[in-house]
């Protein structure tokens, strides 16, 4: 068997135009395929960004929160009701809402604003400068310095703007595990300073963050939640609420689904038409191998290896060329929101699988075929 197998890895590199156009076409499926998943990937992280950072492990909202940008406000006895559920070790209030901010250069910058609650500050990000009991004192805010930071024109400690007529003053620049996928910068204030300063309707609470006192007390927590007339989800199933509506109630979903499967075909069609043109041009060797006893298996191992080989080697180049771009345009372009997850690269995998088994199946029917007679007739 080895000796069958090294016989058939000769004659795949043997031609090596065949050989090339085989890897190119593997790669570049390969290549698109992971492309789309990984920014995919990347929209759907960002997206969650909020839930991310703060860190919560309930959030208490409104059943028809979608996003966390699309936040519906709450009455306040809410809060009240549900620091009252058994298992509640504490829960506080959010507010998480956009702006517009004026700095000082004249020009107006919308950014979001994530209000904490004053007592505990609760789900404040990491600082890099500053003292965070600074955000205490009078418009007092700490801004995330993340990819949206230069939006703000980079503002220093003591930077002031202008927020609906109010004065800001940054008093700590941050960061956060996760950027945010639309665009505006993060500023962090305190949950009655962001309602102070910011417009807002009757009722003023975005979120309610629950810390529970065992995670058995999770499952009572959500169902005396629901008894409210309202929605607890763990920070992973907010994660999945908000994964699943860009997912299948916007056309993000869609495009980079078809795109994927666009990427499949021409990745199917260009390996597995190339592969079968290689078959036919060396059925003679095959039929020459047939003639002097090798039997019909050990056919079907040297096509299943060769196309098994191929598949594998454009895999990995293709992975490779992926990693490659997803790197360089993340340090042109800090906002470029693309990560390669297990879950891209076991999708890339199973369908250079399939692309390996169709092609290898057309070449394996035509190779069982043929006779010795008639190739050494020809």
């Amino acid at each position: 068997m080895k000796e069958i197998l090294i016989l058939a890895y000769k004659l795949l590199v043997n031609d090596k135009g065949k050989y090339t156009a085989l890897l190119v076409g593997t790669t570049f499926s390969v290549f698109l395929i992971v492309q789309m998943t990984s920014s995919f990937a990347g929209i759907l992280t960002k997206a969650s960004a909020t839930v991310i950072n703060v860190g919560a492990n309930i959030w208490v909202m409104d059943p028809g929160v979608n996003t966390v940008l699309n936040s519906i406000p709450m009455p306040d006895y809410v809060l009240d009701a549900v620091r009252s559920i058994n298992g509640v070790k504490y829960a506080v209030p959010l507010y998480s809402g956009g702006a517009l901010v004026k700095l000082h250069d004249g020009t107006y910058q919308p950014v979001m604003v994530v209000g904490l609650d004053d007592a505990s500050l609760f789900g404040r990000p990491e600082l890099l400068e500053g003292n965070i009991d600074d955000i205490f004192a009078e418009n007092g805010f700490v801004v995330v310095k993340d990819e949206e930071f230069p939006k703000l024109k980079n503002p220093k400690l003591g930077t002031e703007f202008e927020l609906n007529d109010h004065r800001g003053v940054i008093v700590g620049i941050a960061k956060v595990a996760t950027g945010g996928l639309y665009g505006t910068p993060t500023l962090y204030t305190t949950y009655n300073r962001a309602l102070q300063y910011i417009p807002s309707t009757r009722f003023t609470i975005s979120y309610v963050l629950v810390e529970p006192k065992s995670n058995s007390d999770i499952a009572y927590i959500k169902q005396q939640v629901d008894r409210l007339g309202y929605l607890a989800l763990t920070s992973g199933e907010f994660q999945d609420r908000i994964s699943n509506y860009l997912k299948y109630q916007t056309g993000i979903g869609t495009n980079t689904l078809l795109m994927t499967v666009i990427s499949f075909i021409v990745g199917l069609s260009i390996s597995g038409q190339t592969f079968y043109t290689f078959i036919l041009e060396n059925l003679e060797h095959f039929g020459a191998l047939k003639a002097i006893g090798a039997k019909g298996r050990e056919l079907v191992y040297m096509i299943l290896f060769q196309a098994a080989f191929t598949s594998l080697a454009g895999y990995g180049l293709g992975i490779g060329l992926s990693t490659l771009l997803i790197t360089a345009a993340k340090l042109r372009l800090p906002e470029y929101a693309s990560r390669l997850t297990y879950t891209n690269l076991g999708l890339a995998f199973l369908l250079v699988l399939i692309i390996a088994s169709v092609s290898s199946y057309a070449g394996i029917r035509r190779v069982l075929k043929i006779e010795p007679f008639d190739i050494f007739r020809g």
